[in-house]
Formats: structure tokens, sequence, C-alpha cells
């Protein structure tokens, strides 16, 4: 059960789109025509839990050596971690992958969320094993900025951007400055403050970039995000090598091939539409209660594997030490809307991923970018994935049809201004994907102080999700957290029998 609050919103319009915007408002009340589509999501259930609504508790309808909760990249990792275990993994949507979910148009494949991984993570290593083959970016990202496409930004591309000397010498010595920084020996330090303070006599320019890249990247801006995750990233940024790989359809490919490689033997232990509402430790045991077509069901598990994002986790489990619970409640979790917009003709294919300071979005994606390179392929529609994630305090934006619309309608607006060869773009259709809490804020102390008591086991339950490695949402964290609950796990089926029930003094009641 993947508890984020992702609802996937679809507009259809069929043809051009009228006055630039990409839903047609007037059609969404006629009789005929495009109407909005609604589906997936539906988080009335976690709200009740979020709230402390109180559920009835059935008797225990099977047993199962482990229980995994949440379907997506972490939960999918550790029942293939788990073949021929009797476990029973439990997902709140009709389908899997979470926020790594690919969706087709036409046969094309796009990223709905997570888009890319890096070379040699363990993600790479458990797609290779399944049979996928992660293809190489190989291309530095541009930015366009006061309508200059600026190739390669953070290496050469520094002398091309369209600023005075003053400010391009800024940038450089930031990125000087940065990369003589070491993130393995002065973590502690670097993760103590936020990264606006490092930008403090500065360009106010740079901070610009920085913001869009750290609001799409871990969804945090400067004054948010540890300085730790920006030195790492501008560490790897201008390096010669360009490390990223990707999947047609982005890392949904990955949650879609394990789900398939599973389901033909483990379909039967795999059930989604599954809402759960509580963790309940036993002596012996762990008591699963999950809300399914209407239905209190309740499991039992010598083991559990929390896939989950930390406040959703804490929410469900009871008798949490109160330090873990305080720091699992402590994450902050970015709002982020993406949109793909499909274009029946080429719009833009210079490259990967292209940013853009000072937008409602940060950047935008090229779907088949690593398709374009092989031989024989031939592009049918050009469709952009437009990232724009928006404030906490704007969460509410996302609650309503409305709100979303002129979510896409300002995107498809500051696209067309970006430059003048975008004036004209119009697509023939625009999916949003509306997620209210997908990516943990990499907040100053998160990686060194919060995620390491946030992820002790408790009793009988170990911890996976991207938020359990840190220090920002990454495919190969939700992989790596998974396989380290799976060792745990493990480790303790084969240890001799002993009580692992409640935990010590200080736990919640």
């Amino acid at each position: 059960m993947t508890e984020t609050r992702r609802d996937f919103l679809k507009f259809v319009v069929a043809g051009s789109v009228a006055a630039g915007c990409p839903v047609n408002l007037s059609l969404l009340n006629a009789e005929t025509g495009p109407t909005p589509q609604l589906d997936g999501d539906h988080f009335a259930i976690c709200h009740e839990v979020r709230d402390g609504q109180p559920f009835d508790k059935p008797a225990v309808s099977s047993r199962h050596d482990v229980v995994i909760v949440g379907g997506g990249v972490s939960g999918l990792s550790a029942a293939y971690f788990l073949r021929g275990r009797d476990f029973l993994l439990l997902e709140k949507e009709p389908h899997w992958g979470g926020n790594a979910y690919l969706q087709e148009y036409q046969g094309q494949a796009y990223a709905t969320g997570s888009a890319f991984d890096e070379k040699d993570t363990a993600s790479e290593q458990l797609a290779r094993e399944i049979g996928l083959v992660e293809l190489p970016i190989n291309f530095p990202d541009p930015t366009i900025v006061a309508g200059k496409w600026v190739p390669d930004t953070w290496r050469g591309g520094l002398d091309q951007l369209p600023y005075s000397d003053s400010v391009r010498e800024s940038f450089k010595k930031f990125r000087t400055e940065f990369k003589a920084l070491d993130p393995d020996k002065n973590a502690q330090q670097l993760d103590s403050l936020p990264l606006s303070n490092y930008l403090k006599g500065y360009a106010p320019e740079l901070k610009k970039w920085w913001d869009a890249y750290g609001l799409s990247n871990w969804g945090a801006n400067s004054a948010d995000a540890s300085a730790l995750v920006a030195v790492e990233d501008l560490q790897y940024m201008s390096a010669d090598e360009d490390v990223r790989r990707t999947l047609p359809g982005g890392n949904g490919a990955l949650s879609r091939q394990l789900a398939t490689t599973l389901e033909p033997k483990y379909g039967q232990q795999m059930i989604g539409d599954a809402t759960i509402v509580s963790l309940d430790s036993q002596k012996a045991e762990v008591h699963i209660t999950y809300v399914q077509a209407g239905q209190l069901r309740t499991v039992a598990a010598k083991y559990v594997i929390m896939a989950t994002p930390k406040f959703i986790t804490a929410r469900l489990i009871s008798g949490l030490p109160d330090a873990q619970h305080e720091a699992m409640m402590s994450f902050r979790y970015c709002p982020y809307p993406v949109i793909n917009m499909i274009f029946d003709k080429p719009i833009y294919n210079r490259a990967y991923d292209t940013w853009c300071p000072g937008n409602s979005f940060t950047d935008f994606i090229v779907a088949d970018w690593v398709l374009q390179k092989q031989p024989g392929y031939a592009q049918k529609n050009n469709i952009l994935t437009f990232y724009t994630p928006i404030s906490e305090l704007h969460r509410d934006r996302l609650l309503t049809v409305d709100g979303c619309q002129r979510i896409a309608e300002k995107v498809l607006q500051d696209f067309q201004k970006l430059a003048p060869e975008f004036s004209a773009a119009e697509p023939i259709e625009v999916h949003m994907y509306r997620r209210g809490h997908p990516m943990f804020l990499p907040t100053p102390g998160l990686f060194t102080k919060v995620i390491p008591v946030a992820n002790q086991p408790f009793g009988r339950v170990a911890f996976a999700n991207t938020d359990s490695v840190g220090p920002v949402s990454e495919i190969g964290g939700a992989v790596e957290a998974a396989r380290h609950a799976v060792e745990w796990t493990e480790k303790q089926m084969a240890a001799p029998a002993r009580s692992t029930g409640k935990a010590a003094a200080g736990a919640r009641k």
C-alpha cells in the first residue's frame, strides 16, 4: 500500500486545442464531447486513517511468513527477493508501481513520475536480472533561459548563459567551490545546513536555477534542501561521464516488468485495491488489517515489510517508540503534478532533460529520447513530460479538476513563451498526474539524523521505501531499501525462535 495521494487525472481532447488551452473548459459542461476521466487512488480511507478513525478488526483469515505493505518499486522488489517464501503483497492502488508507473499513448510509453536511473545502482542491476537493459542517456542537460538554449549547462554551457560577465563568473565560482567539497567526509556538516546558506554572496540567478533543479529532483527549493544533496548532484553533473540510464517509459518499465515476472507464479499472493488501516504487534506475529471491496480483512504475518512513506507508516503501526514516531512524522513531502503533452508533430527533440528556471514547470523530458538512438526507430508522436512540483501550501490545488486544469494551462502557456519555435505548439492530448505526497524533502538533518532513527526495525517490522535510505527519492534507493529489509527479515526467520513482540519502554500506546 503506497499511501501517497496519487490521483491520476487524464484530460483527453480530440484534435487541436482551442485558444492555446490544453482543455476547452466549455466542453466539460457539454452533453457531448471530451470529459475529464478520474481514475485510481481513491484516498477517502487514507484520510480516515490520517484522522484517527477507528476500524473494527475482524479475525485473522490467513497467515503468512511475510506481509509486504506497498506495491511500488520497493514492495515489488521485496516480493521478488522473497520468491519461494510465503509472502503476501498488499497495494492500495489497482495497479503496481507507485510513483514509477508507466503509461502508453498509441503504443508509445511515457513516464508519469520517476523517469531515470543511474549506472551500477541496485535498480539497474535488478533490471538486468529480470531481462531489461537500461539505455544510456548520453546527453548533458541544457537550460533554456531568456529565450536562449544553453547546451551542457554545468560544463561549457556556463560561458553561454545570457547573463552579464559577473553573473557567469558567479556560476563558475560556485561550480569550482562546490566541486572541491567532499560529500563523504563532510556529510554531517553539509547535511546540517540548507543549500540557501551556501548560495549567499552568489548571483541571484544561481539561486533561481537551483530552486528549479531542487524542486524537480528532490522536491525542495534551496531554502528547504540540505546542501549535501546539491554537492552530490553538482559533482555528477559536471563529471566527464553522464551516468544516467533510462528505459522506454522511465522507471515504470521496471515496476511493470517486476509485476509481469512475479504474477504467473505468485499472482495469488499479490493483492491490489487493498488499503491498510492498521498493524498490531502480537507476541509471535503481526496482525495487518486492510479494506478491500468495502470489506475489512485481517491477516497475520511472522514479519512485515513496510514499503510505504514514513508519514503513513507512522499512522498505521501501533506501539512505535516516541522517538521513532516523531522521526517518521517529521518527513515533509512535495505535491508533484506531472504533465504529459502529446504533440502530433515534432516540437522538441534536442535533449533528454531541459531545465527552465523561473517557470511554472522546472524542466521537461523527451519521452522517447533513448529510443530515438535505436536503429529503425521512427517517432510517431512527440511526447514531452513536464515536471511541475508545487508548494506544500498549495497542495489543495490538486484536489479539484479546476485547480488541475489551471496548472496545466499555465504550463502550456509558459512552454509556448520559452522560445519562438514553441509559440504555436498545441498538444492533441494532455495527460496530467496529480500526486500529493510522492517525494520526501531532503531537509537539513534528515539524512544524517532523522532517517537512522526512523528506519530502525521495530519488533517484527522492517522498513523499505526510498525514505528508508535517502538522501533523496531515487529508484536505486527503493531497491536498496527493499534488499536491506528482506535481508533483515530472512535473518530473523533463520534465527532461533524468540519473542519479538512489543517494543521497549517508551513505546506509544
